[in-house]
């Protein structure tokens, strides 16, 4: 039967102890008669003659050097208090009624040469015990105490200057107390604070908490929750735009991190080389399951088969080499530039350099969000190998291809008068380059609704099909669309599709 889970069984059990503990804790009060106790503790024992040895070290001055009965003073603070559950009165003491004392403080080894008594803040009236004639006072190694009444947590403090032994000499208190004891304490020292809780309670708490917690673990592990939609197992291959390849490798680290059984590979190898591999796969039903192809803008027209998801608007940005101080160009003279009729930064306000083109592979979805954004037209054939120089002489100007983002930007940091492109976060860290602006408007996640800055793109999650519910390539779109893959975008320069502002400008870009 169900009850008798053992999970059913373990809960039972640990409710009982719970409940157990709350009656033996009333129990306890109700029934168990309170104790009264007196408790000392010395707190100070230490030499102050001229001749009083420590362990292995003599002193061999103090405050009686010059008084030879005194050579051997030793100074003790004595801290006697009422640390029981009950006040004790004064014939609570047991000693014999012919007795004024009702305790006895022994120096063993030593003799009393002087007392002084100290008390509890707000207890004035336990002087007025401490007269001969209630019974205070010493004789060779013991001091005679009154019995004197102490109300819960009240002390009395004894100062004693002592001749005749060594310091750390045994130090005792006694005396009878009905329905109590006189004993060493634990008390805390002047510069200690007291526990917030009695050790008991202190008890019992750790008790009921590890019921609870018990308790708890039961219930969590019978009502385990299925893992979140962007947790489900199996691996995934996520290829495409190098563009957008920092905000997928963040993603990528995300899900592992949280997700127990996901697996994700990163590719970026180009949004045009992505769509063909995930178009590829469409032979192999499976393998086309666990295909993402991020692509910048949306795909070819002959890849009927494959499913956009928006994912992000992402901005793109101009840079040029530090050795040209340009900042900004207006959007005619770039196209100029581009179509080779501009040669020389020279001629457009810069420094007397040769203009170099660092451009993108022909797979690139970025070079293709320029040059439909930006140039309005193609980008002409490359003319350079290296990108310093002309490998065809007919052509007048020099553009090289590379293969990723990473690549061009480096690029420009290191060639003297040249010019390139990236996404928006691309080049933030690199030294040597800086953006341009184009007509005079900078790119920018927080300006991107109104401003008329032209080099950006929706980018799109493209799939073989609709992903199944419960897939892996289900729960990474949904991730990176309403979960933490938001957060991610924002932080590499992009506006995500599903937030607010990105539905309207994503749906109509």
């Amino acid at each position: 039967m169900a009850w008798f889970e053992p999970e059913n069984v373990i809960a039972v059990l640990t409710a009982a102890l719970g409940v157990a503990t709350s009656a033996g804790v009333l129990w306890y009060e109700r029934r168990v008669p309170r104790r009264r106790r007196i408790g000392y503790r010395v707190q100070m024992d230490t030499p102050i003659g001229s001749g009083v040895s420590q362990g292995r070290a003599n002193v061999r001055l103090g405050l009686f050097s010059e008084t030879p009965d005194m050579a051997d003073a030793t100074l003790v603070l004595l801290r006697i208090e009422n640390d029981g559950s009950q006040s004790i009165a004064h014939d609570d003491y047991t000693g014999r009624g012919d007795q004024p004392h009702g305790l006895t403080a022994e120096f063993t080894g030593r003799t009393v040469r002087g007392v002084a008594v100290t008390h509890s803040p707000g207890a004035d009236h336990l002087m007025d015990h401490f007269t001969p004639a209630a019974g205070l006072r010493h004789t060779g190694a013991y001091i005679r105490l009154p019995r004197v009444p102490l109300n819960r947590n009240e002390h009395v403090k004894l100062l004693v200057l002592l001749t005749g032994a060594t310091v750390g000499s045994p130090i005792r208190v006694t005396g009878g107390i009905r329905d109590g004891e006189v004993s060493p304490n634990q008390a805390l020292r002047p510069d200690e604070k007291p526990p917030v809780f009695s050790r008991s309670a202190r008890i019992i708490t750790v008790a009921l908490t590890l019921c609870v917690v018990t308790l708890a673990s039961i219930i969590l592990v019978r009502n385990t929750p299925p893992p979140p939609i962007e947790c489900a197992p199996g691996s995934l291959t996520v290829t495409g735009s190098t563009a957008f390849a920092p905000v997928l490798e963040a993603t990528e680290r995300e899900l592992e991190h949280k997700c127990e059984d996901v697996r994700i590979e990163v590719r970026a190898s180009g949004s045009a080389e992505g769509l063909r591999r995930l178009a590829g796969e469409g032979s192999k039903p499976g393998r086309a399951r666990a295909t993402v192809a991020l692509s910048d803008g949306v795909r070819p027209e002959a890849y009927t088969e494959l499913s956009a998801t928006p994912i992000g608007l992402s901005l793109f940005h101009l840079v040029v080499n530090d050795d040209v101080p340009v900042r900004d160009l207006r959007l005619g003279t770039i196209r100029r530039i581009y179509r080779g009729e501009i040669l020389n930064w020279q001629e457009v306000g810069g420094p007397d350099l040769t203009i170099k083109l660092i451009s993108r592979d022909a797979g690139s979805g970025t070079r293709e969000v320029f040059g439909r954004r930006v140039l309005g037209s193609g980008e002409p054939p490359f003319s350079s190998r290296d990108c310093t120089t002309r490998s065809a002489p007919d052509v007048p100007y020099i553009r090289c291809e590379l293969d990723g983002t990473e690549e061009v930007l480096s690029t420009v940091a290191s060639v003297s008068g040249a010019i390139g492109y990236g996404e928006l976060r691309g080049g933030r860290d690199t030294k040597g380059l800086h953006q341009l602006a184009i007509d005079g408007t900078t790119p920018s996640i927080e300006t991107i609704g109104s401003s008329p800055y032209p080099f950006r793109e929706t980018e799109y999650a493209y799939t073989y099909g609709r992903p199944p519910a419960g897939s892996p390539a289900a729960g990474f779109l949904d991730y990176l669309r309403h979960g933490g893959g938001q957060g991610i975008m924002r932080e590499h320069g992009h506006l995500p599709c599903a937030s607010p502002e990105g539905l309207r400008l994503c749906a109509g870009d």
